[in-house]
């Protein structure tokens, strides 16, 4: 199906953050599904319904990646041969107009597109060999369903000095197992507003201590439900301290049975008690590695 789209050239930063509202664009799709480590469906919703402000301000990360992104663009065009250019449009499904892709870079000549990442030097592992982070290959899956793609190109710098690109091919079993999903969320969640279920994630927690920011002195009564919940969250924390006591309990009766060695090693484990550079001894206990 070929996508339409809407010109987002004139519109100021504040315009673009509130058209966002409006649609499931590729960084919502692994929020939604509850798989992102920065967001959660709770704080979607309740920034896609406008109980949370605008957000129009990027952290260092976000900003420092939007300065690199036209130089890992250029350096994606030197090191691949090809040539990318800039859309400047939101294209969106013709059946569902809310399933949107903003790409970063169309590229000349060819079906493909390009998405820019950048990373951290201790994230590198997620991009090394064929990886790529879970929420970015959600989103460029999604992409290639609203545009009807069969393959996109990352470009991606980690730590500030490893450069790599790699492609990606649509995956049709993927996008029919979550666009429904997102379609269904969207009905529920957006046009009927229907809150979604609480979760423990941190960008829920935030996002309800933005909503509810002020106290009125007011004593309420809640309910059973919430009575049992408290009672299992209570043995939940005594269990999680009685087993935190446990695992320390081991760790010292290694640490009492290696004395002054450094390593150790047991039928399935691995031990070492090395000093730190602040001249402390670390315990570190790895299971070994099946041959």
């Amino acid at each position: 199906m070929k996508p339409k789209y809407i010109s987002t050239a004139k519109l100021n930063h504040a315009e673009w953050l509130d058209f966002r509202r409006q649609g499931i664009g590729g960084s919502d799709v692994a929020a939604i599904l509850g798989m992102s480590p920065w967001r959660s469906p709770y704080s979607v919703w309740a920034e896609k319904t406008g109980r949370l402000p605008i957000n129009d301000t990027d952290n260092e990360f976000t900003h420092w990646g939007t300065i690199m992104e036209p130089i890992l663009a250029k350096e994606f065009e030197r090191v691949s041969g090809k040539k990318v250019y800039r859309q400047n449009k939101t294209f969106y499904r013709p059946d569902h107009e809310f399933l949107r892709a903003n790409i970063d870079r169309d590229i000349a000549g060819e079906p493909g597109f390009l998405e820019i990442k950048t990373a951290m030097e201790y994230k590198s592992d997620e991009w090394a060999d064929d990886n790529i982070p879970i929420a970015y290959q959600l989103q460029v899956q999604h992409y290639m369903y609203v545009l009807d793609r069969p393959y996109v190109y990352f470009a991606y710098l980690v730590g500030g000095h490893s450069f790599g690109w790699k492609k990606v091919d649509r995956d049709q079993k993927a996008i029919d197992t979550f666009e429904p999903r997102l379609i269904d969320w969207w009905s529920k969640h957006i046009l009927h507003d229907e809150e979604p279920n609480i979760d423990g994630d941190k960008a829920t927690t935030s996002a309800l201590k933005v909503l509810y920011p002020d106290e009125d002195g007011e004593v309420i009564q809640l309910g059973h439900d919430i009575n049992q919940l408290l009672r299992n969250r209570e043995e939940l924390s005594n269990s999680v301290n009685s087993t935190s006591k446990l695992i320390d309990e081991i760790a010292n009766r290694v640490r009492q049975e290696m004395k002054d060695a450094s390593a150790a090693e047991t039928e399935e484990f691995r031990i070492t008690n090395h000093k730190n550079k602040r001249g402390s001894r670390v315990l570190r206990i790895n299971k070994k590695k099946e041959d």
